[in-house]
C-alpha cells in the first residue's frame, strides 16, 4: 500500500526541512543546507512512487 503525502512532509520534518509555504496543494520545503524539495497533493492522498523516491533521496543528501 502508497504511504499518505502526511508520511512523506513528517519525513521531511524530522529531516530537518521547514515547510515555506506554497500555492494550492503544493508545498516547498527548504533544508539549511540549501536543498529544496515540493510536494503536491492533499495530505491524504496516496504518494505516488517517484514522490516516495525523491523524498528518500532528498533525506539521503542532507544526512551525508
Amino acid at each position: 500500500m502508497p504511504r499518505k503525502i502526511r508520511q512523506l512532509i513528517a519525513d521531511l520534518k524530522k529531516a530537518g526541512f521547514v515547510n515555506r509555504g506554497g500555492k494550492g496543494s503544493h508545498r516547498n520545503f527548504v533544508h539549511p543546507r540549501g536543498l529544496t524539495m515540493t510536494l503536491s497533493g492533499k495530505e491524504g492522498d496516496n504518494a505516488l512512487h517517484y514522490k516516495e523516491k525523491n523524498v528518500k533521496q532528498a533525506i539521503k543528501e542532507v544526512s551525508k
